[in-house]
This record gives C-alpha cells, sequence and structure tokens, in this order.
C-alpha cells in the first residue's frame, strides 16, 4: 500500500518524447526498487537438482523482479508498441529495443530540426525576388518544424521577413512604423502591405521602362 502512494508512474509511451519518458520511467524504477534489473541481464539462475532455501529464496526474487519491471513498463506503453515488446523474455531486451528504436529516432528528428532552423536562417530575400514566394518559402520551413512537434510561431515568420528584406522596402517599414503597428502586425498584415507596395513599385518600373522605350523610337 505504501508503495503505490509514494510512487507515480510515468504518462503513456506513445512513440514521441521517449528520452523524457525514459528518465521518468527509470526513476520510477527506482523508487520501487528494481532499476537495475534493466541493466542486467543475467537470467534467472537455474534450480540445482538440490536447491538450499537460500537458493530457492534468490531464484523467486529474480523471478519476482523480473516480472514486476515486465510488468511496469507493459503498463507505461501504448497498446501498438506492447504489441512490439510482449514476446521479449527479459527487461533488458525491452529496454534495449525501446532505446534502440525510439532513441535514434528522436535523435535523427533533432537533427531535422536543428537543419530546418539553420535553413530557416539562411534565407535571404533578394531585390528580384517576389514577397509572396519569399514568404511561402518560409512558411514551408515552419510547417515542417511544427510537423516534427517543434513550436514555431508566426511572428517568428513576420521578424524574419522584416530583417531579410532589401533596402527598396525600407519607406514601407518606415510608414508602418510611423503607424504603429509593426510590432503587433499578424502574418497576413504584413504581406498584403508588402505585396501592395511590390505591385506599386513594379507598375511603375514598368512605365519608366515602357516611357523610355517610347522615347527610344522617336
Amino acid at each position: 500500500m505504501e508503495e503505490t502512494s509514494f510512487t507515480t508512474a510515468p504518462p503513456i509511451f506513445k512513440g514521441e518524447n521517449y528520452q523524457t519518458w525514459a528518465i521518468r520511467m527509470i526513476v520510477h524504477l527506482q523508487a520501487l526498487d528494481v532499476s537495475d534489473v534493466v541493466e542486467e541481464d543475467n537470467g534467472i539462475p537455474l534450480r540445482s537438482a538440490n536447491p538450499t532455501v537460500a537458493q530457492m529464496k534468490i531464484h523467486r526474487e529474480k523471478k519476482k523482479m523480473k516480472a514486476k519491471v515486465k510488468s511496469c513498463i507493459f503498463s507505461a506503453v501504448s497498446p501498438s508498441i506492447l504489441a512490439k515488446i510482449m514476446n521479449f523474455e527479459t527487461p533488458t531486451k525491452i529496454w534495449e529495443h525501446l532505446k534502440e528504436k525510439y532513441a535514434e529516432n528522436e535523435k535523427m528528428k533533432s537533427m531535422k530540426v536543428i537543419n530546418l532552423l539553420r535553413e530557416f536562417e539562411m534565407k535571404k530575400m533578394k531585390e528580384s525576388d517576389l514577397v509572396k514566394e519569399c514568404a511561402e518559402e518560409l512558411v514551408k520551413i515552419a510547417d515542417k518544424e511544427r510537423m516534427l512537434g517543434k513550436k514555431f510561431s508566426d511572428e517568428k515568420i513576420v521578424e524574419k521577413i522584416l530583417v531579410t528584406l532589401p533596402k527598396n522596402y525600407e519607406p514601407k517599414i518606415s510608414s508602418l512604423e510611423n503607424s504603429k503597428v509593426l510590432s503587433s502586425i499578424t502574418l497576413e498584415e504584413l504581406l498584403t502591405a508588402l505585396q501592395a507596395s511590390e505591385t506599386k513599385r513594379l507598375m511603375r518600373k514598368e512605365n519608366f521602362t515602357e516611357g523610355a522605350f517610347q522615347a527610344h523610337r522617336y
């Protein structure tokens, strides 16, 4: 009764955040005084033809502890993961399987997150780039981060766009700053404002080019 009162099992492991789950699981097993069982795989000693009382007691205790650890692990994983580990004979083999499968996946996931962040930071907008296309690339990276379970706010995309804009957008940024909405502007609002400025600039450029062409003809 005391044991269950002072030990709290970790949340059910469903295949994500393995490292956190593993740490909490080890602490849980330490509280039950059976954590050593997952680190050793010596098997349950076989009984001799004429075992002593002490040997029989050790055999029973070993068997009981291994069963206890297996029960703890089984109760702390989802049904789909339980189906993959239930045929392993020892807690050590179960633990090694979970570590090999999910810790490696988590490591690869972390590397993907780092690479995506690097790609996000490396993105620069050239004067010839369109605002919409640049924003779409940044949003795609953000969406990939979110799919990997990482928080990625629109505010971060807004900040990235603002710091990477070419000099020809500086008048528009100054205008937004003067209107005191820049600090709270949404991604949609920023893109609308920038695209409007971009359209005007492209139209002026087109009119200038057409005028120069006409002047050249005559």
